[in-house]
């Protein structure tokens, strides 16, 4: 390998990784520890997509996750690779009006079935009917996440994890799997077949992605219990993949974007029209982007077809929701917050839901937008903010050390579609709707769960699904990957998993949440080293 790695010339690579996110820096990191000669491009000037953290005014914040899963395969990868990062567990609580749980244990999910009954006291069966069912999904959790993922295992020299772990295991899997495809139907379709109370469904599924299958939605339990959060931020994941592939002889070039692939001649070209080499190509940015500055003009009319209609099918579908933030720096100290949830806490400050207001009163909006003005699209808002379920992360409380002493950085997050900021952009008025929605969100947390907010806030900004969009690069802000439709322009399923990294296009693979649902972090890892196990595999 080193020899092939001295006889490439300065701009030609065994492999190029395109993207700069979790993905790409997994694949980068592992082509480089095998002695390729890898660069890996990203257009921004910090690596990590939405697992990047940043700091203001002293505070630290969260760009994108606020905090991380194993799933059975981010300590396996950072074990398979020799990475050291120090973790901490990052509980969650969850809150309707005034009251709030703390989800610490698996026998937590009883104090779950208290909250909803405070409120739903004559939906008790349904209630019980939706626990019957997330205990069961609990179970196959344990199975799918229940070992080490073999593909971080070097199941040639670990014949103990092959024969005691990994082969009694695999029946169960299959198994399990064939009970989670019975449960691939939307989670509003499959929880309007047990809970027929609207209010309760809204509390119970309202803060997941639109159309989210029924299976991974209703495993959030098991994932609450799974959170951890590394010392210093999740941007911390981010950057010991960067040293990795540093110390591997790995190169990294940043704010640079690539506006052309050449794929017959094996090219890519950046903005400034530098071109590069590749012998392998692993794009691990936005699909669509990818599709749409492709060159084919030396494939045999085969392949060319082939790849058109997978780029129509890849510019027909769209990116699933995206997520409004808003970050506050605040004059209290973090003790004060710690009275009342942890630092991850899923809070609904009213009990009756949102019913079509995130969707069909919405999307009335948006289709005939041209006839509503701005106090039609205000009210709905009041609306949408004191009904919706928020996301709300304090750093601080998961580690001290990312807030100033005696105050406190918190990340409030809604779910937000990307087309009702493109239209108002588009209007002339995204900064006050931005500044609108900011007021609506202090207004309702602070008029409920956080009192203390009202007169201490010394400082506050936010990001939009444009700012996503303009940032990391995903179509339509989204933040998981493709929409929840009928059909995906993609592999999803976890079984064959390995195929979701394949491209029609010769010597390219693709890597991301782009290229499997239910995307996430572990899933966007998992694809990033089974494209970098394509390339090497050539080899």
């Amino acid at each position: 390998m080193s020899m092939e790695k001295i006889s490439l010339s300065e701009n030609t690579y065994n492999t190029i990784v395109v993207g700069g996110g979790i993905a790409g820096l997994t694949s980068a990191a592992y082509l480089s520890r095998s002695g390729q000669k890898v660069l890996l491009i990203e257009k921004n000037r910090e690596l990590g997509g939405l697992v990047n953290s940043f700091t203001r005014d002293g505070f630290h914040f969260e760009a994108g996750v606020r905090a991380l899963e194993d799933a059975g395969i981010i300590f396996p990868m950072l074990k398979d690779l020799g990475i050291q990062l120090e973790v901490v567990k990052s509980p969650v609580s969850v809150g309707i009006e005034n009251e709030i749980i703390n989800i610490e244990t698996i026998d937590d999910i009883m104090k779950y079935r208290e909250l909803l009954l405070n409120f739903f006291p004559e939906s008790e069966s349904e209630i019980d009917d939706v626990l019957k069912v997330i205990r069961k999904i609990m179970k196959h959790m344990e199975v799918l996440y229940g070992i080490e993922n073999p593909v971080f295992k070097d199941l040639k020299r670990d014949r103990k994890f092959l024969f005691s772990k990994l082969l009694p295991w695999l029946p169960k899997f299959l198994f399990t799997v064939g009970k989670i495809n019975r449960m691939n139907m939307p989670v509003e379709d499959y929880l309007k077949t047990i809970v027929k109370n609207p209010s309760l469904r809204d509390m119970i599924s309202q803060h997941f992605f639109k159309n989210t299958p029924a299976f991974f939605a209703l495993s959030y339990f098991s994932l609450y219990l799974d959170y951890f959060y590394p010392k210093g931020g999740v941007g911390k994941l981010s950057e010991v993949l960067k040293n990795k592939i540093l110390e591997s002889g790995g190169e990294i070039k940043t704010e640079t974007k690539i506006t052309e692939v050449l794929a017959d001649e094996c090219l890519v070209l950046d903005q400034n029209n530098i071109s590069y080499k590749y012998n392998d190509l692993i794009w691990a940015a936005d699909l669509k982007t990818f599709y749409r500055i492709v060159k084919t003009n030396g494939f045999l009319s085969k392949i060319k077809t082939k790849i058109e209609d997978t780029k129509s099918t890849m510019l027909k579908n769209r990116g699933t929701d995206s997520v409004f933030s808003l970050f506050l720096e605040v004059d209290v100290p973090i003790e004060t917050f710690r009275k009342i949830a942890h630092g991850h806490f899923f809070y609904t400050p009213s009990k009756i839901g949102l019913g079509e207001t995130h969707r069909g009163e919405l999307y009335g909006l948006l289709n005939n937008f041209e006839k509503v003005n701005k106090d039609d699209i205000l009210r709905w808002l009041e609306k949408f903010t004191a009904l919706n379920t928020y996301e709300i992360s304090i750093p601080g409380l998961k580690d001290p050390e990312l807030v100033p002493e005696g105050k406190t950085g918190m990340i409030i997050s809604l779910l937000a579609e990307y087309d009702l900021f493109k239209e108002i952009q588009k209007a002339g008025w995204l900064d006050e709707f931005n500044s609108e929605l900011e007021n609506r969100i202090i207004e309702v947390i602070s008029g409920s769960v956080y009192p203390m907010l009202k007169d201490n806030i010394i400082g506050r900004f936010s990001f939009s699904p444009l700012s996503i969009e303009n940032r990391v690069g995903s179509s339509e802000g989204a933040i998981v990957g493709w929409a929840f439709n009928k059909t995906m322009p993609v592999v999803n399923k976890i079984q064959i998993s390995d195929r979701s990294v394949l491209t029609p296009i010769p010597k390219i693979y693709q890597a991301g949440q782009w290229a499997y649902s239910p995307a996430g972090v572990p899933m966007s890892i998992l694809t990033g080293k089974l494209a970098a196990d394509k390339v090497l595999k050539k080899k």
